[in-house]
């Protein structure tokens, strides 16, 4: 009897070192992580990642769109504001960028290219975030693309739509440390000399 005792508590001795041991390796691990940061995608690497999904916006329309018009003898040369093929265009454009950034935060460009969009805060990407990046932004970049440089020169590679909606166009598996802020000490004061004479 006493020999079933001393193996139950040799278990749950064993069982509470594995509890302890596995917490530690737990928070160790969470220590390690929070020490990296997910590295922000340059300007080359963004450009090539554009420059794909231009291409896969220009065979949706050559392959979808074009043929409907040529078939209804629509014309395609109409470049006016408010032409047909005008907004058949824009929203196959826009929408392909929102719908991909808000459902899987890339485009397939960026998928290929291993990039991703995130929050700044780490939060979901909400529709009002999307919509804003995805058309506004967007549109102002194509209207005037030397914005596009942009994300040379500004910290974290941000351009300028990540720039108002506090986004980040990051790797989604390359991490670099983060920079740690040095705190400053404030200087002790020793009470005796801190005391105000007595007139």
């Amino acid at each position: 009897m006493a020999y079933e005792e001393n193996n139950e508590y040799n278990d749950s001795t064993q069982e509470d070192r594995e509890i302890v041991n596995s917490t530690f390796q737990n928070d160790s691990i969470k220590e390690q992580m929070d020490e990296f940061e997910a590295k922000t995608a340059g300007f080359w690497m963004r450009f090539w990642a554009f420059i794909f999904d231009q291409l896969i916006f220009t065979a949706v329309m050559g392959i979808a769109i074009y043929p409907i018009f040529t078939l209804m003898n629509w014309d395609l040369s109409d470049s006016a504001l408010f032409a047909p093929i005008t907004i058949i265009s824009a929203i196959v454009y826009f929408g392909y960028f929102v719908l991909m950034t808000k459902f899987f935060q890339q485009t397939l460009g960026k998928m290929i290219f291993g990039l991703k969009v995130q929050s700044k805060h780490g939060e979901k990407l909400n529709w009002s975030t999307v919509l804003f990046r995805e058309i506004i932004g967007r549109y102002i970049n194509n209207k005037v693309p030397i914005l596009y440089f942009f994300v040379i020169f500004m910290p974290k590679n941000l351009s300028l739509a990540d720039y108002f909606s506090d986004t980040l166009v990051v790797y989604e598996n390359a991490f670099v440390k983060k920079k740690k802020i040095p705190s400053i000490q404030q200087p002790i004061v020793n009470p005796q000399f801190s005391q105000t004479p007595n007139m």
